[in-house]
């Protein structure tokens, strides 16, 4: 204990030399636990959002652009498919099932997606209140929509045409809500979900306006037939609309040797385009781990820096406590204690540099995170703990320790009376 008084006695000393190290050495780990932080979560969300999916059907295009755009939902698509031509490749062998998405319109920067209640269950989506739809113009509402509309059941809006904020609403047609769904933790939080036939009928899709046609017809009077050849005609301008399209089909398969055959396939028939999120994902964090890598390189720098400031400041101080040693020496201080002394004042820079470095890493981590999700992006928080800062805490205090070695053993060979008698 005595030790530890003396350590923090010397360091009170000399504040500003003490407040540069700490500050130096907080900066480096506060980077390096941001890193691991970001990349740790960003790994697992691209993982977990992507789970189960192991194919994406669209446009061609890119492939990154396209499962960024479908499964994550953070780009712009490519384009639209014909719905039967993704239905060619649903009914195939090798598939066990698909999800279709309808892409298009957004509310206050979050998306909305035309889908089938498939997708909600693919995520282990759960209602917090109300139901799914049953009707076109109906929507559920994810938790992270929810919170920051205060929408509630029944409440109306109108989309907004395009995937960002800005673009006109569609006034002619409102959405109802219906249900809200429970948090998952998925991209599934920050999306408003309804049928694809409401995404047909709000943008005049075929198959909506033939559906709305088949049921004024079934409550016609009789004596309206005479519109009748008024109507065929309007039929037959609506059957010569290209078929209703959809934005991407998601897809699973039966078994993993269809990995082998079927992109390939898909490809290769030039309709369509097929990405396997999987390695596209690897592709992505191969590019962000560049930067990742990067900027770590620049956080151990800072942390070299740390230590030979740490060193620095040891070492420039002994030869003004050389009488200082000599009479802890003459007091009773072996060589040993006056060498761990030393190593025991660096170890204790660095350990509140780490500390600091530490709260403030979490701290940044969770102010960006909070930005991200006012952006409607990634979900990051800084309020966790990876296994990996057990080992980056560790390796600090060792780089903090191992920078006080040189003057501790420039003590520990110090001459007691050579020191007491040299001015």
């Amino acid at each position: 204990m005595i030790w530890l008084r003396l350590t923090w006695a010397n360091l009170t000393l000399s504040m500003l030399t003490t407040a540069v190290n700490v500050v130096l050495m907080a900066l480096g780990t506060a980077s390096i636990v941001m890193l691991l932080l970001a990349g740790s979560q960003l790994r697992a969300t691209m993982s977990r959002d992507a789970e189960g999916i192991d194919l994406v059907l669209g446009a061609a295009g890119s492939p990154v652009q396209l499962v960024l755009s479908s499964v994550y939902h953070a780009d712009v698509p490519p384009g639209n498919i014909p719905l039967d031509e993704a239905q060619r490749w649903l009914e195939d062998p090798r598939v066990e099932w698909g999800i279709p998405l309808s892409l298009g319109d957004s509310l206050q920067g979050y998306r909305i997606v035309g889908t089938k209640t498939s997708y909600i269950e693919l995520y282990g989506g759960e209602l917090a209140a109300g139901a799914f739809w049953l009707g076109n113009m109906e929507a559920v509402l994810g938790s992270a929509v929810a919170e920051a509309t205060e929408f509630e059941l029944g409440s109306s809006f109108a989309g907004a045409h395009g995937l960002g904020v800005g673009g006109h609403d569609h006034q002619s047609q409102s959405y109802r809500v219906v249900g809200v769904l429970k948090p998952t933790g998925t991209i599934l939080d920050r999306l408003i979900i309804t049928s694809l036939e409401s995404v047909w009928q709000l943008h005049g899709m075929t198959r909506a306006h033939e559906d709305e046609h088949e049921d004024e017809d079934e409550h016609e009077d009789e004596d309206e037939h005479e519109d009748e050849d008024e109507q065929e005609d309007e039929h037959e301008h609506l059957d010569s609309v290209p078929d209703t399209p959809i934005t991407a089909m998601l897809l699973h398969y039966r078994n993993p040797l269809a990995a082998l055959t079927l992109p390939r396939q898909i490809n290769a028939s030039g309709a369509l385009q097929a990405a396997a999120p999987a390695l596209e994902i690897a592709r992505i964090l191969q590019v962000a781990g560049v930067g990742l890598r990067a900027l770590g390189a620049f956080a151990w720098v800072l942390v070299a820096t740390a230590a030979l400031s740490i060193f620095a400041a040891l070492y420039g101080s002994l030869r003004s406590r050389r009488g200082e040693l000599a009479m802890l020496r003459c007091l009773g201080a072996t060589r040993a204690e006056i060498l761990w002394f030393l190593i025991l004042e660096g170890l204790m820079l660095a350990a509140l540099g780490i500390v600091f470095g530490f709260l403030l890493g979490h701290w940044l981590t969770e102010l960006v995170g909070a930005w991200l999700n006012s952006n409607q992006s990634l979900a990051i928080t800084g309020w966790i703990w990876v296994s990996a800062e057990y080992v980056v805490f560790i390796g600090l205090l060792l780089v903090g320790a191992g920078s006080a070695v040189v003057p501790a053993l420039q003590a520990y060979r110090t001459d007691v009376a050579r020191a007491l008698v040299k001015p």
